[in-house]
């Protein structure tokens, strides 16, 4: 055994060599020391104080089955199939007899000229028929939650009786809620319920069931139920996902979608002035995405949406383009849509001696949203008949006459006159954003400012992975240094649905299910840099450093805070030494959050939702010259109190 053992111990001694060479070959080289110099109070440029916001679009079912609180799914049933009205089933329980139909002809208002006939032939206590949704992947049922309903119907007799609605769980068949309304009407009536669940398990796997005990002929249309939603709001918004809006601490909302405003064709486009109002008098429209809208994300909504975020919005108004080649004349043509725009920012911002500043008040909101920045159309470089120069000057001259205070942006460079703002759109591999940081650099500062109104690295499925997180903190570092010129930027998408089906773009900043949600990678680097932004660029100097290692530096005299963003794209540490002059005072502490990765394919997940989530620390320093190691493929921002 003593001669095994030592032939053995041989043999690993004279292999080492090789192994080591063979590490040696493997393992990443070490970088070589950077030096970043830093000059504390002597600014090159003022940071926008609108740089971070967000970009929204209904894709991804973003607002139908997501931030939108409704859970019942086509809800006034303008979805349709040759089965006839997806997402409702009949039910009979016992020995009951009904059918149900999609009656195109009868429906509760002009808007909704649908209705789904329920027909009971026969119905008992013990034997109730009725129609059930699935919701959007189930409803979301939690413990002692209060639910908030109602449904538009009306009856052929009144001796159909009471109509029962229950949350059910699909597996057990238990009833984890349910309500009784008053006997129904044969006139169109809207009837209102409040489901309390009590001890029960939290689970999707539930159905929302509406039956009657006795024969005769129902229509229901516009069956609604929310959940508690952000800050309480009627026909308000998911918790979790404003949650974490609110977390990225965004200055504005880029509203209401770029290809969703557009919409496929011109009658497809996304209309405000039918998304006002009561839900029952929205028509409803086609989205690009190929699901249906169902517009109870109305433009009121949006503005509260933005009210509720303590966000501007940036107010996005159809300019006679949509996807598949259609556009509207110049000219004559174009008026009405010019003057729809007008009535929307009147709206939106008008007081109630104006039309629509009255339709506001009465629509439930007495004060006017405030409003700095208009953008007129959305990706019009794709408008293949060149008719964008004069679309956007009438727009321009009309709403510069009327509202000469409003910053109007254009969606590519035009011809003629020079737009306020131009709106930039990249979506990039890691290595594009890399090479690409240096972009604005040497823009023209006496030409228009820039809105990046949509960015993403997109790597990663169906969010973000950290090789996308590292392009995007790339990017983030060029837009910070030159945001002087970039007044806003908003990554894009902000939000999927993973569920199956329920993606149509992939690498999304924020994952969500019927239950739960998550922040990728790339969602979190937004978080530090919206979290640590000063208010004047400072002037800095990098020597040395590899090739896949960023930096920017903002600094807040009022709060006498630097902010230094280090972005480490290389899989070998960085070591970095900072020196500062010109400040009387630096902290021997410095603030550190950092964000890291062992590999740029690990990610984030429903399943796996914190696996990379920021982490605080902090750092002794020797004073203003200190020494710092990034690690390999990590992003980290450092907070110092300087004087």
């Amino acid at each position: 055994m003593f001669w095994l053992r030592l032939v053995a111990r041989s043999t690993a001694l004279a292999c080492l060599p090789l192994a080591m060479a063979l590490y040696a070959q493997l393992a990443p080289a070490p970088q070589s020391a950077a030096i970043l110099e830093i000059q504390v109070l002597k600014p090159t440029a003022k940071v926008s104080p609108m740089l971070y916001g967000l970009m929204t679009e209904e894709i991804n079912y973003s607002y139908d089955g997501g931030l939108y609180g409704e859970l019942v799914s086509n809800r006034t049933l303008n979805e349709a199939s040759w089965m006839g009205a997806p997402h409702w089933l009949i039910v009979q329980k016992g020995d009951s007899r009904a059918s149900m139909e999609l009656d195109k002809s009868t429906g509760p208002s002009v808007a909704l000229s649908k209705s789904l006939k329920l027909n009971v032939s026969k119905a008992d206590a013990k034997s109730p028929a009725g129609v059930e949704n699935d919701g959007f992947w189930g409803f979301p049922v939690r413990a002692r939650t209060t639910y908030q309903g109602s449904f538009y119907a009306k009856a052929d007799n009144t001796s159909v009786g009471p109509v029962t609605v229950s949350l059910i769980n699909n597996d057990s068949g238990t009833v984890a809620a349910s309500a009784t309304v008053p006997a129904l009407t044969t006139e169109w009536k809207k009837y209102d319920f409040v489901l309390k669940t009590g001890e029960i398990a939290t689970s999707s796997t539930n159905h929302l069931l509406l039956s009657v005990q006795h024969p005769g002929s129902i229509w229901f249309d516009l069956v609604s139920l929310f959940p508690p939603t952000f800050h309480n709001r009627k026909n308000g918004n998911r918790i979790d996902l404003m949650e974490k809006m609110v977390a990225m601490k965004p200055t504005f909302l880029r509203l209401p979608g770029g290809n969703y405003l557009e919409g496929d064709h011109i009658s497809e486009r996304y209309e405000w002035k039918k998304t006002i109002g009561s839900l029952v008098d929205r028509p409803t429209h086609p989205s690009p995405w190929k699901y249906h809208s169902s517009d109870g994300m109305g433009l009121l909504e949006f503005m509260e949406w933005c009210e509720d975020l303590r966000v501007q919005p940036v107010l996005a108004v159809y300019a006679g383009y949509s996807m598949m080649q259609e556009h509207v004349n110049p000219g004559a043509d174009l008026e009405p849509y010019v003057q729809d725009a007008l009535d929307e920012i009147e709206y939106v911002t008008g007081s109630a001696n104006t039309k629509w500043g009255a339709v506001r008040i009465k629509n439930g909101h007495p004060e006017p949203f405030p409003l700095t920045y208009v953008e007129i159309g959305n990706e019009d470089w794709f408008d293949k008949s060149n008719s964008y120069d004069e679309r956007y000057a009438q727009f321009y001259k009309a709403i510069k006459k009327q509202y000469p205070q409003l910053q109007l942006i254009a969606t590519t460079p035009v011809k003629g006159l020079t737009p306020d703002v131009i709106d930039d759109h990249y979506y990039k591999r890691a290595v594009e954003f890399f090479d690409d940081v240096h972009h604005y650099d040497k823009t023209d500062r006496n030409g228009p400012k820039i809105f990046v109104g949509e960015w993403a690295t997109r790597e990663g499925s169906p969010t973000p992975n950290f090789g996308s997180a590292l392009g995007d903190a790339a990017w983030m570092t060029g837009m910070e240094r030159n945001s002087d010129v970039i007044v806003m930027a908003s990554y894009a998408p902000m939000l999927v649905n993973v569920n199956p089906g329920g993606m149509q773009w992939e690498s999304d900043l924020i994952g969500f299910d019927t239950l739960n949600s998550y922040g990728s990678p790339s969602y979190y680097a937004q978080v530090m840099f919206g979290s640590h932004l000063g208010t004047e660029v400072v002037d800095s100097k990098l020597n040395g450093g590899g090739p896949r290692f960023f930096y920017s530096v903002t600094h807040d005299a009022a709060k006498g805070l630097l902010f230094l963003k280090l972005v480490n794209g290389s899989s070998s540490p960085q070591p970095l030494e900072v020196k500062l002059t010109g400040a009387t005072q630096v902290t021997p502490t410095v603030k550190l959050v950092s964000l890291s990765a062992h590999t740029t394919e690990e990610t984030n997940s429903i399943s796996d939702p914190v696996r990379i989530v920021p982490v605080h620390n902090s750092i002794k320093t020797a004073g203003a010259d200190f020494h710092h190691v990034i690690p390999a493929y990590s992003i980290q921002v450092l907070e110092l109190a300087v004087k």
